[in-house]
């Protein structure tokens, strides 16, 4: 059954175009367009669609306003934000992930019209199936998880006394080190800024420790999201810039559209390299980049973190950092908006544990803290 959606923006240029790269694939159906949010809205109930694309800066009717509504009437219909690369474009995707789009692109700039179509279809179509992926999975389990072609869904084991139903998947047996990490590394996407949003205001201050972090996103939207979490946590969150040392306490988030790495400096932290070099895996940043780097300063004293997100961005990486005898957590699929980079690095077999979101926390907290 394709997903269907609808296509709302008040640029009838990228109406046209959105439209023609959705109808182009089969297993997509374009059920209507909207010309603002206010006509979105009416139209949601007759033409019934599973995904929204959405801009986020209309007249009459916002894209934000859409997601209340949404919210509010329809909250088994998402969308995927159409976003301008400015930091106003930036902080208003924020709040529309936190109201619950599952993605968002970024509108091209400059280019000539076949490059920014290709670049639109590059974007978007894969995030549109990773949600038609995961809204399949989710109506079969609401009908009882029964299984059909394409799709196999697996009962959750019993549980018992001794095995609840939280408890983590131990993946990786590792020894039991003597050293505590001196620094967390995590890779994540698809879902990291509301993933992150949950999960880093779990580790209080003082931890004792820095955090670098891979989110995969362009230019503008790093900074958008280190603002974000800052005020939602007691560490210090914040963009990182080239130069300057790490801190203990403090949250480090890669620019977007730049590669991040930690390299060596005079006192017991690392310092902050931030480079034009190439893409890796098509992502820039990316998490395989940053974690090669603190493998090789930090050796047995990382600590890495692979979350929710598509691809397989990280898992090369970390062999490096398993080689030194570090432990690895992955956030398990039941939590993860896509499956992709945990699994990869759990296929791969260096992880050592996968556990739900709610509990990557209290993983990290057990790896600084000394045996």
């Amino acid at each position: 059954m394709p997903i269907k959606i609808l296509v709302v923006d008040d640029t009838i240029l990228y109406r046209k175009v959105i439209g023609d790269i959705l109808k182009s694939e089969t297993d997509i159906e374009v059920v209507g367009t909207a010309n603002n949010g206010k006509i979105a809205i009416s139209r949601i109930v007759s033409l019934q669609p599973d995904l929204l694309t959405l801009d986020i800066e209309m007249p009459v009717c916002n894209g934000l306003e859409v997601l209340e509504y949404l919210r509010r009437n329809h909250p088994q219909i998402s969308a995927i934000m159409l976003s301008s690369l400015t930091r106003k474009g930036g902080d208003m995707t924020m709040k529309a992930l936190e109201l619950g789009a599952f993605d968002f692109i970024p509108k091209p700039e400059g280019g000539s019209m076949a490059e920014n179509q290709a670049f639109i279809k590059e974007t978007l179509i894969p995030k549109v199936k990773a949600y038609a992926r995961r809204h399949a999975i989710k109506r079969l389990l609401n009908k009882g998880g029964s299984q059909t072609a394409g799709h196999k869904v697996l009962s959750p084991p019993k549980t018992t006394a001794t095995t609840p139903k939280t408890a983590p998947i131990k993946t990786t047996p590792t020894k039991r080190r003597n050293l505590t990490s001196t620094i967390i590394a995590i890779g994540i996407s698809t879902g990291g800024p509301n993933a992150l949003t949950r999960m880093l205001p779990m580790l209080t201050a003082p931890i004792g420790v820095p955090i670098v972090i891979v989110q995969h996103m362009p230019p503008m939207f790093t900074k958008s999201l280190a603002d974000s979490l800052n005020n939602k946590c007691s560490l210090k969150v914040k963009e990182a810039e080239d130069g300057e040392v790490l801190k203990n306490d403090t949250v480090y988030i890669a620019p977007g559209g730049k590669q991040m790495k930690i390299v060596a400096n005079l006192d017991d932290h690392g310092k902050v390299k931030v480079t034009d070099d190439a893409p890796e895996n098509n992502c820039k940043p990316s998490a395989d980049y940053l974690f090669r780097s603190v493998a090789s300063l930090y050796k047995e004293r990382v600590t890495g973190v692979i979350m929710t997100g598509m691809g397989n961005d990280g898992t090369k990486g970390l062999r490096l950092v398993k080689r030194h005898g570090s432990p690895i957590i992955a956030q398990d699929e039941e939590s993860c908006v896509v499956y992709g980079m945990p699994k990869e690095a759990v296929k791969a077999g260096v992880v050592d544990i996968s556990v739900p979101l709610d509990r990557i926390a209290a993983e990290i907290i057990k790896t600084v803290k000394k045996p």
